[in-house]
């Protein structure tokens, strides 16, 4: 009877480390958005941090409750998510660039400025990109 493993034991050992995993995550996220030169670098990194945080932090709480409707669950916030967080990250950066938000002086702008060009072009022809 020594050498049956504990099972709850090790359950709440992998779901801690998926847990801590995703609050590192995030704290490096929030760090990012402290300390990055401008909007468009803060945004990114808050945006792949927290996704990717709160993904391994609902892992862990799926892993920790052993349920199939729980695994069920975090599988679809998971993947609304992954699914909805860069979406809306691209919208809210496409808004900025348009708002003339500005970027940070050492950034290299050729091929922005490049894409910018030819999609102001595609509009005055009248073209529709396909």
């Amino acid at each position: 009877m020594d050498n049956v493993p504990d099972y709850l034991l090790i359950r709440e050992i992998v779901s801690s480390f998926f847990i801590l995993l995703g609050v590192v995550f995030m704290l490096i996220a929030s760090i990012g958005l402290l300390r990055f030169p401008d909007f468009y670098i803060r945004m990114s990194a808050i945006t792949k941090g927290a996704t990717l945080g709160v993904g391994l932090i609902l892992l862990g709480m799926a892993i920790y409750f052993n349920q199939a409707d729980m695994y069920f669950k975090v599988v679809v916030i998971i993947t609304f998510t992954f699914i909805t967080a860069p979406v809306a990250a691209h919208v809210i950066a496409r808004t900025a660039v348009h708002s003339k938000v500005p970027f940070w002086k050492p950034t290299n702008l050729k091929a922005f400025q490049d894409y910018l060009k030819k999609e102001v072009r595609i509009k005055e022809k009248g073209e529709i990109k396909k």
